[in-house]
């Protein structure tokens, strides 16, 4: 896909004052919820000038892409390519023997559903000599079509995954269902936030879960009044 560099300008910054009134009925600044841009469509070329306009967080839904991309055009985590001034995101679904493509690359992981995954993660990074950032998945609005711990099993994962070596447990990602009003999706999201605080109360972490992953083009508005912190968003930036 590609888009003139007017047009994705304009885009980017209707989504970022979108972001900051989102934030403001939500009580907070702009600066609280990161904006990554799902890149998976579009061409270097386009990346490029979207971290230009200083877009610096970029998603990728697949795990040899996001190596790929990383290696030529490079980050603060790869050292390598043109080091653009950028951290990458796997959001997708990621498989165990997958693991090898996005560590040490990704900056952080979003989508880790087992505690499987977790040890695979954690064993990768050691012997990397890094630390992996990730997020628990967790399927709140229950569909059999999408990936996630279940809410209740959520907390015993997230002590499990959090305790081992190699990775830091930083918060919890969903999906919503899509729907036509986004307004209608709005309990996913405020179960989600729920559910984090409910872990730092009661689940015994080596430190509070922070993140909240959570909205795309159709409902980030909604996801970000409702507390997130991170949004996920590729259409609306390049159509």
């Amino acid at each position: 896909m590609e888009i003139s560099r007017e047009r994705l300008l304009a885009n980017l910054r209707d989504v970022q004052d979108r972001i900051a009134a989102a934030a403001a009925r939500s009580g907070r600044p702009a600066t609280a919820v990161r904006l990554v841009a799902v890149t998976k469509t579009v061409s270097p070329a386009t990346i490029r000038l979207l971290v230009e306009a200083g877009q610096r967080d970029l998603g990728e839904n697949r795990p040899q892409q996001l190596r790929d991309r990383a290696a030529t055009l490079g980050g603060p985590s790869t050292g390598s390519g043109q080091g653009l001034d950028v951290a990458w995101h796997m959001i997708g679904h990621l498989q165990r023997n997958k693991v090898k493509y996005v560590v040490p690359m990704a900056a952080m992981i979003h989508s880790v559903d087992s505690l499987a995954l977790a040890e695979e993660i954690g064993k990768r990074a050691q012997a990397a000599a890094a630390r992996a950032v990730f997020l628990l998945e967790v399927n709140v609005s229950g569909e059999a079509s999408k990936g996630g711990a279940s809410p209740a099993e959520a907390p015993a994962l997230a002590s499990a995954a959090a305790a081992l070596a190699g990775v830091d447990l930083a918060g919890l990602m969903t999906m919503a269902p899509i729907a036509e009003d986004p307004k209608t999706v709005r309990p996913v999201f405020a179960a989600l936030r729920e559910l984090r605080d409910r872990i730092n109360r009661e689940a015994p972490l080596p430190q509070p879960l922070i993140e909240l992953s959570m909205g795309m083009t159709q409902d980030y508005e909604v996801a970000i009044e409702e507390g997130a912190t991170i949004v996920r968003v590729g259409t609306a930036l390049f159509r």
